[in-house]
């Protein structure tokens, strides 16, 4: 096909020809970035060989305690979540103006505040309170709280996504209403709202580098922190880097799981 037509582009070679533009721009750019760079400060300052061997094996205990955090918080989640979504939809006032405040509480407020709290305010406001598993307990429920406000929207929106014709259909097999909600209308509300839940997942993992608020020792360390303490240590980044690495193996996978799911919705 040609790709003018008297003397003038077609549409798609317009468009051929504006993305062969991007294209070379950016190109461009990245090679003056690159011949500008320092490449012997770069490789100094981030990529010492040396220090990123000796964060090992102790790394991986971070790493587990960050992906242990993570699942933690967002099970403590789903747990609260689910029946805040469900008092959300009710028909009863009271649980209602209950569910709908406690969201917009933990909605607004920012994770690492809600973690303070759970962590030094309600122990001095109940002297001799024991969290059951010390730091893990105290992220199930800091981060918990605050995931558990996103999730309930997000399955409150999958519930609202059910046909109402599917909700009638039950009741009018005699189903009760929480029978119908448990049995015919959260099922499809989760299958629906699975990848919004998995991008929770992904800001889960992020949100774990709060936990340095709650005073952590060397073995319950997360990532950011454990990478901090390296960096101090070492007086350089490479540490950070290492870190940054291994944050993006959960959640690169976490995140590309995510768009598949709505991709195969979408279709669906």
């Amino acid at each position: 096909m040609a790709v003018q037509t008297r003397g003038r582009l077609t549409p798609r070679g317009r468009r051929r020809l504006a993305r062969a533009t991007q294209y070379t721009v950016v190109m461009a750019a990245i090679a003056v970035a690159a011949a500008l760079a320092d490449w012997g400060r770069i490789a100094e300052s981030f990529l010492r060989a040396d220090i990123a061997a000796a964060m090992f094996p102790q790394v991986w205990t971070a790493f587990g305690n960050t992906v242990a955090y993570t699942l933690l918080a967002f099970a403590s989640g789903m747990v609260v979540g689910v029946p805040i979504a469900l008092m959300r939809t009710s028909g009863f006032g009271p649980y209602r103006w209950f569910a709908t405040a406690y969201v917009e509480l933990f909605r607004g407020l920012p994770a690492l505040l809600v973690l303070f709290l759970v962590g030094f305010g309600v122990p001095q406001a109940f002297p001799g309170l024991q969290y059951p598993g010390g730091v893990y307990g105290q992220v199930a429920l800091g981060l918990g709280l605050t995931s558990s406000a996103y999730i309930a929207e997000s399955v409150r929106a999958g519930i609202q996504a059910v046909p109402r014709g599917q909700v009638e259909a039950a009741r009018s097999l005699g189903m009760s209403h929480t029978r119908t909600m448990v049995t015919v209308v959260l099922p499809q509300a989760i299958r629906i709202v699975v990848p919004p839940l998995t991008n929770e997942l992904v800001l889960l993992t992020k949100d774990s580098s709060l936990v340095f608020v709650l005073g952590v020792t060397t073995g319950t360390m997360e990532l950011t922190r454990f990478a901090r303490a390296e960096l101090t240590a070492n007086a350089n980044a490479t540490p950070l880097l290492i870190g940054g690495l291994l944050y993006l193996l959960v959640t690169v996978p976490l995140s590309t799981l995510a768009r598949r799911l709505e991709d195969k919705e979408g279709r669906g």
